[in-house]
């Protein structure tokens, strides 16, 4: 079971600026925490989000020396790829490609068909520079735009994606229109038709459907979930009235209900869960 916790997803869209050693102490005590990932920070233009203008002063100052939590930075295009493979602190690049034409305009400026080719790109520069590629199909569980979408065409896509040598796709809830049915639907049609690949779920939820999505994901055969403390978070690129991420101690619980040992630090996620009220309040 592997769970990636977002202070990035969580941060990205509030309006106040963070300052960079407030992130930083934040992350460090996440790093401490025992999660697989945590999905720090973005290599973006700074006018789209603001927020993560300091992703490169926020990872020098990180204290990696007492963790075996791996670092993933987003990326939206090949330029900040390059940047986000010049520091051996981070093992995974994450980009956003979308089910939807409209918000892969919305979100990076291009079609999917010119996404797909840069992530080729992105894929042989994260060859060559050994890190790996986390793609995140957004959109994947619907379409607010009035595009058609169905199960088959996030398949297809990731099929396209495996063909490139990507060994890990995350489908996303971006509007929290995903229900149990069609989150168990779509992760057990991909699991079965790629067991060769990591899929995870980076979901977003009201506080009362949490459980039954996770539930759905994981008896579907997800065991890759991302969560963010206090379930802050959502891309302001949709600029639509969004759900929260899944809260990361709704998760925990979830899985512990089920008797799986996530290794996790419960002493040092609390003091974490208590640092968030700084930065995101009550």
């Amino acid at each position: 079971m592997k769970i990636v916790e977002c202070p990035r997803d969580a941060m990205q869209g509030l309006p106040e600026f963070i300052d960079t050693d407030t992130k930083v102490a934040y992350i460090n005590k996440l790093l401490r925490v025992g999660f697989d990932t945590i999905d720090f920070g973005s290599f973006v233009s700074p006018k789209a989000v603001p927020q993560m203008r300091d992703t490169a002063e926020v990872v020098a100052k990180l204290d990696l020396t007492q963790t075996n939590t791996k670092l993933l930075a987003i990326v939206a295009n090949l330029k900040g790829a390059e940047q986000a493979i010049s520091y051996p602190q981070i093992t995974y690049l994450g980009y956003p490609l979308s089910v939807s034409e409209t918000f892969q305009q919305r979100n990076t400026n291009k079609s999917i068909a010119q996404a797909l080719r840069e992530v080729e790109q992105i894929q042989q520069l994260c060859k060559q520079t050994n890190k790996q590629l986390v793609v995140y199909l957004s959109m994947g569980f619907g379409n607010p735009y009035g595009e058609e979408y169905n199960p088959v065409i996030v398949q297809d896509l990731a099929q396209q994606l495996v063909q490139l040598g990507i060994q890990i796709i995350a489908p996303s809830d971006t509007i929290g229109c995903a229900t149990p049915e069609s989150i168990y639907a779509l992760f057990t049609a991909l699991v079965k038709a790629f067991p060769d690949t990591e899929f995870g779920a980076h979901l977003h939820s009201t506080p009362d459907t949490v459980t039954e999505k996770l539930d759905a994901a994981y008896k579907a055969g997800c065991r890759r979930f991302d969560g963010a403390i206090k379930g802050f978070g959502g891309c302001p690129m949709a600029t639509d009235d969004l759900t929260g991420n899944i809260a990361t101690e709704k998760m925990i619980a979830y899985f512990e209900s089920l008797s799986i040992d996530l290794s996790l630090n419960k002493t040092i996620f609390n003091e974490a869960y208590q640092y968030a009220h700084k930065i995101f309040g009550n």
